[in-house]
């Protein structure tokens, strides 16, 4: 099965690393042009260069004001935005009894809020054409909660929330709209992380591993292309079988 998204364009946020540059790689090897977003145009622009049909841009996501200019600058440089991926998101660990009210505004505006605002945005366009696909990157925790991240659980829930009403709003105009949500992947942040911590995290999975950035970019290009064209407001998760 051969995935072809020639002619398509691809807005990816938070893909100047992690599981985001790896979406942004494997769309760009799919034929997709893509826009590689990041808070540092120099490094999305040292990406998007790396990348080959990509192109780089600066963005605050937690401001809407600039999210919503992000939208049409993409558009105003390849034409249009076919393909939403809200990947980008922080965390503020902390227990309830100690978190600051900030810290729980700060990561739902980065997490939940940007994806309404970019989301509310690119439609106009996909509504036009009549064509789109929105993925929306959450996690397990969204599920299945996790103490210590009551903020950051309540967001990517909210992200699951959000999805499934812009799928039934959207799909008469054949916009899609989908949620990924992984669970422990590979990333600079695990490999922090001490051997015996890594071998305790795999005991949760029953894979018995954690998963690749690929793991989660294949799955975002097969939602993005025709093979997925009956598949809406779904959540998917890669996550080796710890939820099921």
């Amino acid at each position: 099965m051969k995935i072809d998204l020639t002619g398509k364009v691809a807005l990816v946020t938070g893909s100047t690393r992690g599981i985001g540059r790896t979406i942004a790689e494997t769309l760009v090897g799919c034929g997709a042009r893509v826009a590689v977003v990041g808070r540092d145009l120099k490094k999305a622009e040292e990406v998007a260069e790396e990348l080959g049909e990509a192109r780089g841009f600066a963005c605050d996501i937690s401001v809407p004001a600039d999210v919503t200019m992000l939208v049409q600058a993409v558009e105003d440089a390849f034409g249009s935005c076919d393909i939403l991926v809200n990947n980008a998101g922080i965390t503020r660990d902390n227990l309830m009894l100690r978190m600051k009210d900030e810290d729980w505004d700060a990561v739902l505006e980065t997490n939940l809020r940007s994806a309404f605002v970019a989301i509310r945005a690119a439609q106009r366009g996909m509504m036009k054409r009549r064509w789109g696909r929105i993925i929306n990157i959450a996690s397990v925790v969204g599920i299945i909660g996790n103490k210590g991240q009551a903020n950051y659980a309540a967001s990517k829930a909210g992200l699951i929330g959000l999805s499934k009403s812009v799928a039934k709003e959207l799909a008469s105009r054949n916009i899609l709209c989908n949620v990924v949500a992984p669970g422990f992947i590979k990333t600079d942040m695990t490999d922090a992380m001490t051997e015996d911590a890594v071998t305790a995290l795999a005991t949760q999975i029953p894979l018995g591993r954690l998963g690749t950035t690929g793991d989660v970019a294949g799955l975002v290009a097969f939602l993005s292309s025709s093979h997925a064209d009956y598949i809406t407001g779904q959540v998917l998760t890669v996550d080796g079988g710890m939820v099921m």
